[in-house]
């Protein structure tokens, strides 16, 4: 697609753990990889700025670590380690794909990946490189969904792009258990907040909010989703003020 349809010049795209696995939820499926990173590529042919932040979901979360009696810190901490195994599994097929890319930690392990310094993750985004940002936001009980809300407020994002598995967008009840529920296509952050919606953590809602990032939930399983996104064509569901 031609760089003169985008809508947006720097997204920040947020991948689920379980995004990069198979259908099993566990692990890494390296198709998956391999599709995302197809997909991703062909943004940044387009010109966009790519920031990415994934969870860690595939291999452990702190909620569910913690729920089994491990100290919430220790548990989120070891979810923040998953998170950098699927930024460098991400790095490794962007890079087999011919796109430059950098992985930034929160926690710092010089011998894997840099250290996050806004500054350096924005040079690189001018640079027209892909940075993963990994090990969330560094501190525990704050979810990955916050980390993706912070950084795209740090880095100046235009938008946030939720890529989902399995729904199409924001529902008034889940689909799965509910065949009548309706998905919305245009919500504001009042309305999430108020209805309680499951999309994100009320923080990261919050944050978007207060910084004016406008948030399209999205099916990243059907294929060409995530470059339509980040063009900024009509998908999902959009979340912004009024």
């Amino acid at each position: 697609m031609l760089a003169e349809n985008k809508k947006y010049h720097r997204v920040m795209l947020k991948l689920s753990g379980e995004a990069l696995a198979s259908d099993k939820g566990f692990g890494i499926d390296s198709d998956v990889v391999n599709r995302l990173c197809e997909e991703i590529k062909a943004v940044t042919k387009a010109g966009i700025e790519v920031a990415v932040v994934v969870g860690g979901g595939n291999f452990w979360r702190g909620l569910r670590g913690s729920g089994a009696g491990m100290d919430r810190a220790s548990a989120d901490y070891m979810g923040m380690l998953a998170t950098v195994m699927n930024a460098l599994a991400l790095q490794d097929g962007l890079e087999k794909h011919g796109v430059d890319t950098r992985v930034q930690t929160a926690i710092e392990m010089r011998q894997v990946a840099e250290p996050y310094i806004r500054r350096r993750a924005v040079r690189h985004l001018e640079k027209g490189r892909v940075v993963i940002f990994a090990a969330g936001t560094g501190n525990p009980y704050f979810t990955t969904d916050t980390t993706a809300a912070l950084r795209s407020a740090e880095i100046e994002a235009d938008v946030m792009l939720m890529a989902k598995r399995g729904t199409d967008g924001v529902y008034d009840a889940d689909p799965k258990f509910h065949p009548e529920a309706k998905m919305f296509t245009y919500l504001t952050y009042n309305e999430v907040l108020q209805k309680e919606l499951k999309v994100m953590d009320n923080t990261a809602i919050t944050l978007c909010m207060n910084n004016n990032i406008p948030i399209v939930v999205f099916n990243m399983d059907v294929p060409g989703n995530i470059e339509k996104a980040c063009l900024g064509e009509k998908l999902g569901t959009l979340i912004e003020r009024k």
